[in-house]
Protein backbone atom coordinates (compact mmCIF):
# COMPACT_ATOMS: atom_id res chain seq x y z
CA UNK A 1 0.00 0.00 0.00
CA UNK A 2 1.69 3.32 -0.98
CA UNK A 3 -1.03 5.42 -0.29
CA UNK A 4 -3.19 5.75 3.41
CA UNK A 5 -6.69 6.43 3.11
CA UNK A 6 -7.90 9.03 5.05
CA UNK A 7 -10.78 11.14 5.56
CA UNK A 8 -10.21 15.44 5.45
CA UNK A 9 -12.11 17.33 6.72
CA UNK A 10 -12.71 20.33 4.53
CA UNK A 11 -15.61 22.29 5.45
CA UNK A 12 -14.65 26.23 5.10
CA UNK A 13 -11.42 25.29 4.25
CA UNK A 14 -9.70 27.00 1.75
CA UNK A 15 -8.54 25.02 -1.18
CA UNK A 16 -6.96 26.27 -4.57
CA UNK A 17 -7.64 24.77 -8.45
CA UNK A 18 -5.49 25.55 -10.76
CA UNK A 19 -6.74 24.96 -14.31
CA UNK A 20 -10.47 25.50 -16.15
CA UNK A 21 -11.02 22.15 -18.03
CA UNK A 22 -13.66 19.90 -17.64
CA UNK A 23 -11.13 17.61 -15.41
CA UNK A 24 -11.08 20.66 -13.09
CA UNK A 25 -14.74 21.15 -12.85
CA UNK A 26 -14.97 17.61 -11.50
CA UNK A 27 -12.77 18.08 -8.68
CA UNK A 28 -14.30 21.43 -8.19
CA UNK A 29 -17.82 20.11 -7.47
CA UNK A 30 -16.35 17.22 -5.29
CA UNK A 31 -14.57 19.59 -2.90
CA UNK A 32 -18.29 21.92 -2.94
CA UNK A 33 -19.76 18.92 -1.95
CA UNK A 34 -16.83 18.40 1.16
CA UNK A 35 -18.21 22.18 1.66
CA UNK A 36 -15.00 23.95 0.77
CA UNK A 37 -13.83 27.49 0.15
CA UNK A 38 -12.75 26.88 -3.42
CA UNK A 39 -10.43 28.96 -5.60
CA UNK A 40 -10.24 28.36 -9.26
CA UNK A 41 -7.41 30.20 -11.48
CA UNK A 42 -7.35 29.50 -15.26
CA UNK A 43 -6.66 31.97 -18.18
CA UNK A 44 -9.88 30.12 -20.05
CA UNK A 45 -12.28 28.17 -17.91
CA UNK A 46 -15.44 26.31 -19.11
CA UNK A 47 -19.34 26.64 -18.97
CA UNK A 48 -19.47 24.85 -16.06
CA UNK A 49 -16.95 26.87 -13.71
CA UNK A 50 -18.61 29.97 -15.11
CA UNK A 51 -21.43 29.18 -13.82
CA UNK A 52 -20.44 27.90 -10.36
CA UNK A 53 -18.44 31.58 -10.37
CA UNK A 54 -21.04 33.37 -11.08
CA UNK A 55 -23.69 31.87 -8.66
CA UNK A 56 -21.21 32.59 -6.13
CA UNK A 57 -20.05 28.90 -5.17
CA UNK A 58 -16.73 29.50 -5.86
CA UNK A 59 -13.77 32.27 -6.57
CA UNK A 60 -12.35 32.35 -10.12
CA UNK A 61 -9.67 34.38 -11.31
CA UNK A 62 -9.23 34.25 -15.85
CA UNK A 63 -5.63 34.44 -15.66
CA UNK A 64 -2.41 32.83 -15.57
CA UNK A 65 -1.37 31.41 -12.32
CA UNK A 66 1.17 32.70 -10.36
CA UNK A 67 3.86 31.13 -7.84
CA UNK A 68 2.00 34.26 -4.81
CA UNK A 69 -0.91 32.15 -5.53
CA UNK A 70 -0.04 29.42 -3.59
CA UNK A 71 0.16 30.46 0.20
CA UNK A 72 -1.67 28.43 3.04
CA UNK A 73 -3.89 26.51 1.63
CA UNK A 74 -5.34 23.04 2.73
CA UNK A 75 -4.70 21.35 -0.71
CA UNK A 76 -4.06 22.41 -4.25
CA UNK A 77 -5.16 20.52 -7.66
CA UNK A 78 -2.82 21.02 -10.53
CA UNK A 79 -5.22 20.38 -13.56
CA UNK A 80 -3.82 22.11 -16.59
CA UNK A 81 -2.56 20.67 -19.65
CA UNK A 82 0.74 21.89 -19.26
CA UNK A 83 3.30 19.29 -17.60
CA UNK A 84 6.29 21.74 -16.79
CA UNK A 85 3.49 23.78 -14.90
CA UNK A 86 1.83 20.92 -13.26
CA UNK A 87 5.54 19.55 -11.92
CA UNK A 88 6.09 23.17 -11.02
CA UNK A 89 2.78 23.05 -9.05
CA UNK A 90 3.48 19.88 -6.91
CA UNK A 91 7.18 20.74 -6.68
CA UNK A 92 6.20 24.14 -4.52
CA UNK A 93 3.81 22.73 -3.23
CA UNK A 94 6.04 20.12 -1.75
CA UNK A 95 8.29 23.22 -0.40
CA UNK A 96 5.46 24.45 1.42
CA UNK A 97 4.06 21.50 2.91
CA UNK A 98 0.94 21.69 1.15
CA UNK A 99 -0.73 18.45 -0.42
CA UNK A 100 -0.93 18.49 -3.80
CA UNK A 101 -3.12 16.74 -6.39
CA UNK A 102 -1.91 16.65 -9.96
CA UNK A 103 -4.51 15.10 -12.76
CA UNK A 104 -3.41 12.05 -14.17
CA UNK A 105 0.10 12.08 -12.26
CA UNK A 106 -0.24 9.93 -9.47
CA UNK A 107 4.29 10.50 -9.28
CA UNK A 108 4.11 14.09 -8.67
CA UNK A 109 1.06 13.98 -6.25
CA UNK A 110 1.17 13.87 -2.56
CA UNK A 111 -2.48 12.66 -2.39
CA UNK A 112 -4.84 10.95 -4.98
CA UNK A 113 -8.55 11.76 -5.20
CA UNK A 114 -10.53 8.19 -5.26
CA UNK A 115 -13.67 7.19 -6.87
CA UNK A 116 -16.42 8.13 -4.03
CA UNK A 117 -19.89 6.36 -3.28
CA UNK A 118 -21.17 8.81 -0.70
CA UNK A 119 -23.51 7.58 1.24
CA UNK A 120 -23.57 10.29 3.74
CA UNK A 121 -22.53 10.41 6.72
CA UNK A 122 -21.18 6.83 5.28
CA UNK A 123 -18.52 7.33 2.27
CA UNK A 124 -16.61 4.89 0.50
CA UNK A 125 -13.49 5.89 -1.56
CA UNK A 126 -11.86 3.64 -3.75
CA UNK A 127 -8.69 3.78 -5.48
CA UNK A 128 -5.84 2.23 -7.80
CA UNK A 129 -3.17 4.27 -6.83
CA UNK A 130 -3.46 5.66 -9.93
CA UNK A 131 -3.03 3.15 -11.89
CA UNK A 132 -6.66 2.35 -13.43
CA UNK A 133 -9.03 5.29 -13.19
CA UNK A 134 -10.76 3.59 -15.82
CA UNK A 135 -10.88 0.78 -13.93
CA UNK A 136 -12.26 2.42 -10.56
CA UNK A 137 -15.07 4.16 -11.74
CA UNK A 138 -16.34 0.30 -12.93
CA UNK A 139 -15.81 -0.62 -9.15
CA UNK A 140 -17.49 2.00 -8.12
CA UNK A 141 -20.87 1.63 -10.59
CA UNK A 142 -20.97 -2.04 -8.95
CA UNK A 143 -20.38 -0.61 -5.40
CA UNK A 144 -23.32 2.19 -6.34
CA UNK A 145 -25.74 -0.27 -7.21
CA UNK A 146 -25.08 -2.64 -4.21
CA UNK A 147 -25.17 -0.64 -1.85
CA UNK A 148 -28.53 1.00 -0.63
CA UNK A 149 -28.48 4.66 -0.57
CA UNK A 150 -31.02 4.02 2.74
CA UNK A 151 -27.42 2.91 4.40
CA UNK A 152 -26.79 6.71 5.05
CA UNK A 153 -30.39 7.10 6.75
CA UNK A 154 -29.39 4.12 8.92
CA UNK A 155 -26.05 5.80 9.98
CA UNK A 156 -27.76 8.58 11.00
CA UNK A 157 -29.74 7.45 13.49
CA UNK A 158 -27.10 5.15 14.90
CA UNK A 159 -25.29 8.63 15.51
CA UNK A 160 -28.43 10.00 17.24
CA UNK A 161 -28.61 7.03 19.54
CA UNK A 162 -25.19 6.77 19.83
CA UNK A 163 -24.79 8.56 23.49
CA UNK A 164 -28.02 6.46 25.16
CA UNK A 165 -26.34 3.36 23.97
CA UNK A 166 -22.92 4.05 25.75
CA UNK A 167 -24.80 4.88 28.60
CA UNK A 168 -26.76 1.82 28.68
CA UNK A 169 -24.02 -0.45 27.62
CA UNK A 170 -20.74 -0.16 29.67
CA UNK A 171 -18.27 -2.68 27.79
CA UNK A 172 -17.54 -2.33 24.23
CA UNK A 173 -18.12 -5.52 23.55
CA UNK A 174 -22.05 -5.35 24.58
CA UNK A 175 -22.29 -2.46 22.50
CA UNK A 176 -21.05 -3.82 19.49
CA UNK A 177 -23.45 -6.94 19.74
CA UNK A 178 -26.63 -4.73 20.34
CA UNK A 179 -25.59 -2.58 17.11
CA UNK A 180 -25.07 -5.68 14.74
CA UNK A 181 -28.21 -6.85 16.08
CA UNK A 182 -29.89 -3.38 14.72
CA UNK A 183 -27.97 -3.27 11.97
CA UNK A 184 -28.44 -7.27 10.61
CA UNK A 185 -31.68 -7.29 11.84
CA UNK A 186 -35.88 -5.93 11.18
CA UNK A 187 -34.96 -2.42 12.60
CA UNK A 188 -32.64 -1.69 9.38
CA UNK A 189 -35.21 -3.71 6.86
CA UNK A 190 -37.45 -1.07 8.12
CA UNK A 191 -35.28 1.96 7.43
CA UNK A 192 -34.25 0.32 3.73
CA UNK A 193 -38.54 0.48 3.23
CA UNK A 194 -38.94 3.77 3.84
CA UNK A 195 -40.22 3.20 7.50
CA UNK A 196 -37.58 5.66 9.25
CA UNK A 197 -40.06 6.84 12.14
CA UNK A 198 -41.30 3.20 12.94
CA UNK A 199 -37.37 2.11 12.54
CA UNK A 200 -37.07 4.32 15.22
CA UNK A 201 -40.14 3.49 17.75
CA UNK A 202 -38.59 -0.06 17.32
CA UNK A 203 -34.88 1.31 18.47
CA UNK A 204 -35.92 2.90 21.07
CA UNK A 205 -37.91 -0.45 22.76
CA UNK A 206 -34.94 -2.32 21.83
CA UNK A 207 -32.91 -0.20 23.85
CA UNK A 208 -35.30 -0.43 26.80
CA UNK A 209 -35.86 -3.80 27.32
CA UNK A 210 -32.01 -5.11 26.07
CA UNK A 211 -29.32 -6.41 29.04
CA UNK A 212 -25.89 -7.83 28.63
CA UNK A 213 -24.97 -10.92 26.82
CA UNK A 214 -24.33 -13.19 29.99
CA UNK A 215 -22.64 -15.83 27.36
CA UNK A 216 -21.30 -15.06 23.65
CA UNK A 217 -20.76 -17.39 21.03
CA UNK A 218 -18.07 -19.59 19.03
CA UNK A 219 -18.09 -19.36 15.46
CA UNK A 220 -15.93 -22.55 13.50
CA UNK A 221 -15.13 -21.61 10.53
CA UNK A 222 -13.11 -23.56 7.44
CA UNK A 223 -10.87 -20.65 5.78
CA UNK A 224 -10.80 -22.66 2.64
CA UNK A 225 -7.20 -23.57 1.10
CA UNK A 226 -5.56 -20.38 0.90
CA UNK A 227 -7.16 -18.21 -1.88
CA UNK A 228 -9.25 -15.47 0.03
CA UNK A 229 -11.76 -15.77 -2.64
CA UNK A 230 -13.02 -19.14 -1.63
CA UNK A 231 -14.20 -17.87 1.54
CA UNK A 232 -18.38 -18.29 1.86
CA UNK A 233 -20.30 -15.46 2.55
CA UNK A 234 -21.10 -16.70 5.66
CA UNK A 235 -17.68 -16.77 6.80
CA UNK A 236 -16.31 -13.78 5.38
CA UNK A 237 -19.49 -12.29 7.59
CA UNK A 238 -18.88 -14.24 10.47
CA UNK A 239 -14.99 -13.04 10.77
CA UNK A 240 -15.76 -9.71 10.46
CA UNK A 241 -18.38 -9.81 13.71
CA UNK A 242 -15.88 -11.65 15.69
CA UNK A 243 -14.27 -10.10 18.57
CA UNK A 244 -11.20 -12.60 19.17
CA UNK A 245 -9.84 -14.97 16.49
CA UNK A 246 -8.21 -18.20 17.06
CA UNK A 247 -6.29 -19.33 14.32
CA UNK A 248 -4.11 -21.59 13.18
CA UNK A 249 -0.75 -22.02 10.41
CA UNK A 250 -2.96 -22.97 7.97
CA UNK A 251 -4.64 -19.81 7.25
CA UNK A 252 -3.13 -17.73 4.75
CA UNK A 253 -1.99 -14.29 5.02
CA UNK A 254 -5.07 -13.16 2.68
CA UNK A 255 -7.62 -14.86 4.55
CA UNK A 256 -6.31 -13.32 7.69
CA UNK A 257 -6.30 -9.77 5.44
CA UNK A 258 -10.04 -10.54 6.32
CA UNK A 259 -10.41 -10.58 9.78
CA UNK A 260 -12.25 -7.33 11.33
CA UNK A 261 -9.29 -5.06 12.40
CA UNK A 262 -9.93 -4.56 15.71
CA UNK A 263 -10.35 -7.99 16.42
CA UNK A 264 -7.81 -9.90 19.01
CA UNK A 265 -5.95 -12.45 17.10
CA UNK A 266 -4.14 -15.35 18.83
CA UNK A 267 -2.73 -17.94 17.24
CA UNK A 268 -2.82 -21.75 18.21
CA UNK A 269 -1.04 -23.25 14.69
CA UNK A 270 -0.18 -26.86 15.42
CA UNK A 271 2.88 -28.34 13.22
CA UNK A 272 3.71 -31.91 13.67
CA UNK A 273 5.37 -32.76 16.95
CA UNK A 274 5.23 -28.92 17.76
CA UNK A 275 2.14 -28.10 19.15
CA UNK A 276 1.73 -23.95 19.68
CA UNK A 277 -1.37 -24.92 22.03
CA UNK A 278 -2.37 -28.37 22.89
CA UNK A 279 -5.51 -29.43 21.33
CA UNK A 280 -6.80 -29.82 24.92
CA UNK A 281 -6.23 -25.95 25.96
CA UNK A 282 -7.63 -24.58 22.45
CA UNK A 283 -11.29 -26.59 23.48
CA UNK A 284 -11.26 -25.26 26.73
CA UNK A 285 -9.86 -21.63 25.52
CA UNK A 286 -13.15 -21.38 23.47
CA UNK A 287 -15.20 -22.45 26.13
CA UNK A 288 -13.53 -19.71 28.77
CA UNK A 289 -13.52 -16.85 25.86
CA UNK A 290 -17.33 -17.87 24.93
CA UNK A 291 -18.47 -17.37 28.69
CA UNK A 292 -16.68 -14.03 29.09
CA UNK A 293 -19.54 -12.81 26.45
CA UNK A 294 -16.74 -13.01 23.95
CA UNK A 295 -17.59 -13.86 19.87
CA UNK A 296 -14.65 -16.44 19.00
CA UNK A 297 -13.80 -17.30 15.93
CA UNK A 298 -12.26 -20.40 15.19
CA UNK A 299 -10.55 -20.21 12.01
CA UNK A 300 -9.49 -23.26 10.60
CA UNK A 301 -7.51 -23.94 7.02
CA UNK A 302 -9.37 -25.99 4.63
CA UNK A 303 -12.60 -27.48 6.20
CA UNK A 304 -12.89 -27.99 10.16
CA UNK A 305 -14.69 -31.12 9.56
CA UNK A 306 -11.96 -32.77 7.84
CA UNK A 307 -9.00 -33.52 9.27
CA UNK A 308 -9.51 -30.34 11.21
CA UNK A 309 -10.26 -31.17 14.53
CA UNK A 310 -13.64 -29.23 14.46
CA UNK A 311 -15.54 -32.11 16.05
CA UNK A 312 -13.60 -32.66 19.34
CA UNK A 313 -13.84 -28.64 19.91
CA UNK A 314 -17.78 -28.43 19.23
CA UNK A 315 -17.60 -31.41 21.41
CA UNK A 316 -17.01 -29.65 24.08
CA UNK A 317 -18.27 -26.29 23.26
CA UNK A 318 -21.91 -28.55 23.33
CA UNK A 319 -20.90 -29.82 26.82
CA UNK A 320 -20.51 -26.75 28.21
CA UNK A 321 -23.52 -25.26 27.03
CA UNK A 322 -21.85 -22.86 24.45
CA UNK A 323 -23.54 -21.66 21.34
CA UNK A 324 -21.58 -22.35 18.18
CA UNK A 325 -22.41 -21.99 14.25
CA UNK A 326 -19.64 -24.21 12.12
CA UNK A 327 -19.08 -22.89 8.53
CA UNK A 328 -17.74 -25.67 6.04
CA UNK A 329 -14.83 -24.43 3.90
CA UNK A 330 -13.69 -25.49 0.51
CA UNK A 331 -11.31 -27.99 2.22
CA UNK A 332 -7.78 -28.68 1.00
CA UNK A 333 -8.20 -31.43 -1.47
CA UNK A 334 -11.10 -30.08 -3.81
CA UNK A 335 -9.62 -26.59 -3.99
CA UNK A 336 -5.81 -27.88 -4.60
CA UNK A 337 -7.01 -30.18 -7.22
CA UNK A 338 -8.94 -27.92 -9.27
CA UNK A 339 -6.11 -25.08 -8.98
CA UNK A 340 -3.77 -28.16 -10.11
CA UNK A 341 -6.06 -29.47 -13.07
CA UNK A 342 -6.64 -32.82 -12.13
CA UNK A 343 -10.29 -33.71 -10.91
CA UNK A 344 -10.52 -35.55 -8.05
CA UNK A 345 -13.57 -38.39 -10.25
CA UNK A 346 -13.71 -38.86 -13.67
CA UNK A 347 -15.87 -40.66 -15.47
CA UNK A 348 -12.82 -42.85 -17.07
CA UNK A 349 -10.26 -42.53 -14.79
CA UNK A 350 -11.96 -42.84 -11.02
CA UNK A 351 -15.41 -43.36 -9.96
CA UNK A 352 -14.59 -42.85 -6.41
CA UNK A 353 -12.20 -40.50 -3.97
CA UNK A 354 -11.03 -40.85 -0.27
CA UNK A 355 -9.62 -38.58 1.41
CA UNK A 356 -7.03 -40.19 4.51
CA UNK A 357 -5.08 -38.61 6.77
CA UNK A 358 -1.13 -39.80 6.90
CA UNK A 359 -0.22 -38.76 10.33
CA UNK A 360 -2.97 -39.83 12.92
CA UNK A 361 -3.21 -39.90 16.77
CA UNK A 362 -0.08 -41.93 17.94
CA UNK A 363 2.08 -40.89 15.39
CA UNK A 364 1.65 -44.20 13.12
CA UNK A 365 -0.06 -44.39 9.82
CA UNK A 366 -2.18 -47.86 10.24
CA UNK A 367 -4.52 -47.59 7.37
CA UNK A 368 -6.36 -50.19 5.42
CA UNK A 369 -3.61 -50.46 2.62
CA UNK A 370 -5.56 -53.89 0.51
CA UNK A 371 -9.07 -51.32 0.45
CA UNK A 372 -6.66 -48.15 -0.74
CA UNK A 373 -4.35 -50.08 -3.07
CA UNK A 374 -7.38 -50.74 -5.97
CA UNK A 375 -7.79 -49.02 -9.79
CA UNK A 376 -10.25 -46.13 -10.72
CA UNK A 377 -9.99 -44.58 -7.20
CA UNK A 378 -8.41 -41.51 -6.16
CA UNK A 379 -6.73 -41.05 -2.73
CA UNK A 380 -5.74 -37.95 -1.55
CA UNK A 381 -3.40 -37.89 1.63
CA UNK A 382 -2.99 -35.41 4.17
CA UNK A 383 -0.13 -34.47 6.50
CA UNK A 384 1.68 -36.90 4.73
CA UNK A 385 4.88 -35.80 3.36
CA UNK A 386 6.77 -37.23 6.39
CA UNK A 387 5.27 -40.77 6.00
CA UNK A 388 5.52 -40.56 2.03
CA UNK A 389 8.14 -43.63 1.56
CA UNK A 390 5.83 -45.32 3.88
CA UNK A 391 2.86 -45.00 1.99
CA UNK A 392 4.34 -45.41 -1.42
CA UNK A 393 5.79 -49.06 -0.01
CA UNK A 394 2.55 -50.23 2.05
CA UNK A 395 0.10 -49.35 -1.41
CA UNK A 396 3.07 -50.81 -3.70
CA UNK A 397 2.77 -53.56 -1.30
CA UNK A 398 -0.59 -54.53 -1.54
CA UNK A 399 -0.94 -54.91 -4.65
CA UNK A 400 -1.22 -50.95 -6.46
CA UNK A 401 0.97 -50.49 -9.74
CA UNK A 402 4.56 -49.13 -9.30
CA UNK A 403 3.95 -46.59 -12.19
CA UNK A 404 0.53 -45.43 -10.33
CA UNK A 405 0.22 -41.40 -11.07
CA UNK A 406 1.34 -39.25 -8.07
CA UNK A 407 0.87 -35.44 -7.57
CA UNK A 408 2.68 -33.66 -4.37
CA UNK A 409 0.20 -29.68 -4.47
CA UNK A 410 2.49 -27.72 -2.17
CA UNK A 411 0.53 -24.54 -0.90
CA UNK A 412 -2.32 -24.59 -3.29
CA UNK A 413 -4.29 -22.67 -4.12
CA UNK A 414 -2.12 -19.60 -3.24
CA UNK A 415 0.44 -17.54 -5.54
CA UNK A 416 2.90 -20.25 -4.06
CA UNK A 417 1.25 -23.45 -5.49
CA UNK A 418 4.13 -25.54 -6.69
CA UNK A 419 3.14 -28.90 -8.21
CA UNK A 420 5.56 -31.49 -8.67
CA UNK A 421 4.68 -34.85 -10.68
CA UNK A 422 5.60 -38.21 -10.64
CA UNK A 423 4.66 -42.54 -9.93
CA UNK A 424 4.66 -44.22 -6.85
CA UNK A 425 7.54 -45.59 -6.77
CA UNK A 426 9.22 -42.60 -7.78
CA UNK A 427 7.17 -40.48 -4.94
CA UNK A 428 10.00 -40.84 -2.39
CA UNK A 429 12.47 -39.69 -4.36
CA UNK A 430 11.46 -36.60 -5.64
CA UNK A 431 10.83 -35.41 -2.03
CA UNK A 432 14.71 -36.50 -1.29
CA UNK A 433 15.33 -34.00 -4.53
CA UNK A 434 13.50 -31.57 -3.41
CA UNK A 435 12.71 -29.16 -1.10
CA UNK A 436 9.45 -29.45 -0.34
CA UNK A 437 7.90 -28.25 2.97
CA UNK A 438 3.96 -28.49 4.22
CA UNK A 439 1.12 -27.98 3.53
CA UNK A 440 1.84 -30.56 0.67
CA UNK A 441 -1.40 -33.05 -0.21
CA UNK A 442 -0.51 -35.97 -1.98
CA UNK A 443 -2.91 -37.18 -4.77
CA UNK A 444 -2.56 -40.94 -6.32
CA UNK A 445 -4.51 -42.20 -8.89
CA UNK A 446 -5.10 -42.00 -12.48
CA UNK A 447 -6.48 -38.29 -13.13
CA UNK A 448 -2.91 -37.21 -12.05
CA UNK A 449 -2.71 -37.68 -15.51
CA UNK A 450 -5.80 -35.18 -16.65
CA UNK A 451 -3.53 -32.31 -15.21
CA UNK A 452 -1.35 -31.58 -18.55
CA UNK A 453 -4.43 -31.17 -20.08
CA UNK A 454 -6.62 -29.64 -17.92
CA UNK A 455 -4.49 -27.24 -16.04
CA UNK A 456 -5.60 -23.71 -15.80
CA UNK A 457 -3.64 -22.29 -13.04
CA UNK A 458 -0.22 -22.15 -13.61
Amino acid sequence: MKHLPIFLNLQNSDCLIIGGGDIALRKIKILLRAQANVTCISIESCKGIHKLANDGRIKLYERAYANDDIQKQTLVIASTDKKDLNKEIADLCKTKSIPVNVVDSAELSTFLIPAIIDRSPIQIAVSSEGASPVLMRLLRAKLESSIPGAYGQLAKIAGEFRDRVKSTFDNIEDRRRFWERVFSGPISEKIFSGNVDEARTDLEEELRNTSPADIGEVYLVGGGPGDPDLLTFKALRLMQQADIVLYDRLVSPQVMDLVRRDAELVFVGKERDNHAVPQEDINQLLVDLAKQGRRVCRLKGGDPFIFGRGGEEIETLAENGVPFQVVPGITAASGCSTYSGIPLTHRDYSQSCRFVTGHLKDGTMNLPWSELAVEQQTIVFYMALVGAKHLSEQLIKHGMRVDMPVALIEKGTTDRQKVYTTNLKELPDIIDNNDIKPPTLIFVGEVVKLREKLNWFN
